[in-house]
């Protein structure tokens, strides 16, 4: 049975930015995300992204008072689906998932992961980048990133 990962906005709007959108492709095949995630990014989804709805409403809205809207409906798509992974960077949200029995990563997890894959040779070069955007990085998580990457 095939993993499930579901994903917020953050992630495909850095990674876009960069022209490394296709890492997640390579790493995960599919990735799901809701249609308020879809709204939030604002350009067409390529097709291994597929749009789910959330069916759980009241839980959505409940979760709305403690992170926006897509990062709300990515945490209670993932509970309903089960999901094995979300992609979360802001990190009150990610601790609302994690609180709520989710594992997390974040855009910087990814790029560790595919780098260990083998997909790319090394994650300098993309952390470079994204520091080019208004992604913002602490040096504290730089250094973790290039020492879990092995950099």
């Amino acid at each position: 049975m095939p993993k499930v990962i579901v994903s917020d906005t953050s992630c495909f709007i850095a990674l876009a930015k960069i022209g490394a959108f296709e890492i997640l492709k390579d790493l995960y095949q599919e990735i799901v995300t809701t249609t308020e995630v879809a709204d939030e990014f604002g350009q067409k989804l390529p097709s291994w992204i597929i749009l789910d709805t959330v069916k759980d409403l009241q839980k959505q809205h409940m979760l709305e008072f403690q992170v926006d809207k897509g990062e709300a409906s990515a945490i209670t798509l993932a509970l309903e689906l089960g999901a094995d992974l979300i992609i979360l960077d802001d990190f009150k949200a990610r601790k609302v998932a994690q609180t709520l029995g989710l594992s997390v990563t974040g855009t910087l997890g990814i790029i560790v992961k595919a780098k260990k894959s083998g997909l790319i040779p090394s994650i300098k070069p993309i952390l470079n980048n994204l520091q080019k955007t208004d992604f913002y990085l602490s040096k504290m998580v730089l250094k973790e990133a290039l020492r879990l990457a092995g950099e």
